[in-house]
């Protein structure tokens, strides 16, 4: 998180491209290491009986991702608006002299000082509870020894790389999904089916609004409803939205509600899945690790494969092609990971009953 904080920093002073893809790819990084640890923490701490913590944590990164951009737009107009006000109050040759004065130098102040408060505050923040998990790491560290000490014979299921390598490509594709989908939203709606540039920002703020809501609503969920469940109920939900999306493709009215309904049911299937899967074998670090890799790596591969089709063929919906190819592939893939996480759990409950009945007729010979 300090290294989040540092590139955040960074970034509005970067003044060479090469330097702001280094400052980013650093960013990313760090991101993605907080993104695995952080999951890996709820379920160190509470287990297979985490998933309202687990759902709530994906609250926040979707409540975080709905309100930064809405905060950093209205800071922005706010400085332009001051900026029209007060640009009598200055110099423009002492701006160009301050931008001329060193042009080999690889930092410099932005222009845009509103560029500068947005990163600057979003680094703070981070920074800020940084500094928290820091103390509560020192203050709990002796008794964090004793848990991790306690739960390293925790249980491994007979198929644990199997389907963890499910997992991977599970979370592949419905992350790219996903991402693919609330990317090309707005493309889509205004040059697909021809809505104004008002109504498609509308659309996609209606796909990622219910997205956050119903995973708000998803941490009491999953207080009375197992996770399994919530992966099959946002399966269909899923795979009814794309479907009706990919049957009427030009229809506004179909666009809104399945748009409303689609991330609605996208919202819940990442948190259940991990908690879905930690009841049946531990995750470790590496473990989860491995599967978040997956999720990186279809929100990278499939919204460029998508941007080059959809550019091919421009009279077709490929992204709505892709979601709802990406449903049917989640739907499927998912009994086959809870038939192999089930099995052994199968024969070894066989295998006591069997057990019990010659105990049984061991005695009744005996008698």
């Amino acid at each position: 998180m300090v290294a989040t904080a540092v590139a955040l920093y960074l970034i509005p002073f970067c003044k060479t491209a090469v330097l702001l893809m280094v400052t980013m790819s650093v960013f990313g990084a760090s991101v993605g290491v907080v993104d695995t640890g952080a999951n890996v923490l709820i379920l160190a701490i509470w287990g297979d009986k985490g998933a309202p913590h687990m759902q709530a944590l994906h609250f926040s990164f979707a409540l975080g991702a709905v309100l930064a951009p809405l905060l950093a737009k209205l800071a922005w107009s706010t400085s332009e608006s001051t900026q029209n006000h007060t640009e009598s109050d200055f110099d423009p040759l002492m701006l160009n002299r301050s931008s001329e004065a060193s042009p080999d130098s690889l930092f410099a102040v932005p222009e845009n000082m509103n560029l500068l408060w947005a990163y600057t505050s979003t680094g703070t923040y981070i920074l800020v509870v940084s500094v928290f998990l820091f103390g509560l790491f020192c203050i709990k560290h002796s008794r964090q020894k004793k848990n991790t000490d306690s739960a390293q014979g925790a249980r491994r299921a007979k198929y644990h790389r199997t389907l963890l390598c499910l997992l991977f490509v599970f979370f592949f594709f419905y992350v790219g999904a996903e991402i693919t989908f609330g990317s090309y939203l707005f493309s889509f709606a205004t040059t697909h089916v021809g809505m104004k540039e008002s109504e498609a920002a509308g659309l996609n703020s209606v796909f990622w609004g219910t997205f956050a809501a119903c995973r708000g609503l998803a941490i009491f969920f999953a207080t009375f409803l197992q996770p399994g469940t919530m992966i099959v109920l946002s399966n269909i939900g899923s795979l009814v939205s794309s479907f009706f999306l990919v049957l009427f493709d030009k229809s506004p009215l179909c666009l809104w509600i399945a748009t409303a309904v689609y991330g609605a049911s996208m919202a819940t299937t990442f948190p259940s899945g991990v908690s879905w899967i930690e009841q049946y074998t531990t995750l470790t670090g590496k473990s989860a690790a491995f599967f978040v890799i997956g999720a990186s790596l279809g929100d990278m591969a499939i919204p460029a494969v998508i941007g080059i089709l959809q550019g091919n063929y421009p009279d077709l919906p490929v992204v709505l092609y892709v979601c709802f190819a990406s449903a049917i592939f989640t739907g499927v893939i998912f009994p086959v990971m809870y038939k192999l996480a089930t099995l052994p759990l199968e024969r070894q409950r066989k295998g006591k009953r069997k057990g019990e009945d010659q105990k049984a007729l061991s005695t009744s010979s005996r008698l």
